[in-house]
């Protein structure tokens, strides 16, 4: 009901369990899926896998009433983590949000999230190191801002670039590292040690 109340917002379906979002997403290619984190059978944390696994277009904005769950989506492909506590405007500029391209973490989780990736950060992969070489000297500069937590405009101005120059290298940054958007690329910048924590 309150997606349906914005005109630019259209619910194409909905599902009551994991394996029918899984079925339901490859079916009806929605810009954004908005999952729960606990349903019956298979869990939100691996029905956002498998969706972002398909290769397809959908972005996935999950919510949960706790936010221990936040890494574990983060990590699974979501493009956002909001608590189901949201205020209505917040889950809807959520959406909006993720279905643009970038990325959305409720307030208050960043340094929650920075505290339990240090406590579980794994080592990188070959080809994670293989991607983190494709990347150019600006390109890595780009990334080091983007997982600091720099916008765009505090980029431009740091690294005295134009704007639209600061967003062709997050495209292209996000493109080399085989990433949909800025969470993922903190997340792979953290695991590939290119950033720590202060």
């Amino acid at each position: 009901m309150l997606l349906e109340q914005h005109s630019d917002l259209t619910v194409v379906g909905e599902a009551t369990h994991g394996a029918e979002a899984v079925r339901s997403t490859a079916e009806l290619r929605p810009d954004v899926v908005l999952m729960d984190v606990r349903m019956p059978g298979m869990d939100g944390i691996e029905a956002t896998r498998r969706i972002v696994e398909s290769g397809g277009r959908s972005r996935v904005l999950t919510t949960f009433d706790l936010d221990e769950y936040a890494y574990a989506a983060l990590r699974a492909g979501a493009s956002g983590f909001l608590l189901k506590d949201a205020l209505p405007d917040e889950l809807v500029a959520g959406i909006r949000a993720v279905a643009a391209g970038d990325a959305v973490i409720a307030p208050g989780l960043t340094r929650k999230l920075i505290d339990a990736y240090t406590e579980r950060r794994p080592g990188h992969t070959v080809e994670q190191e293989r991607r983190l070489d494709a990347l150019t000297d600006r390109e890595r500069e780009v990334l080091t801002a983007i997982a600091s937590g720099w916008s765009n405009a505090e980029i431009a101005d740091r690294l005295s670039l134009a704007e639209s120059t600061v967003k062709s290298h997050v495209s292209r940054v996000l493109a080399k590292i085989g990433v949909r958007d800025p969470v993922q690329a903190v997340i792979f910048a953290y695991d590939v040690g290119l950033v720590r924590p202060a």
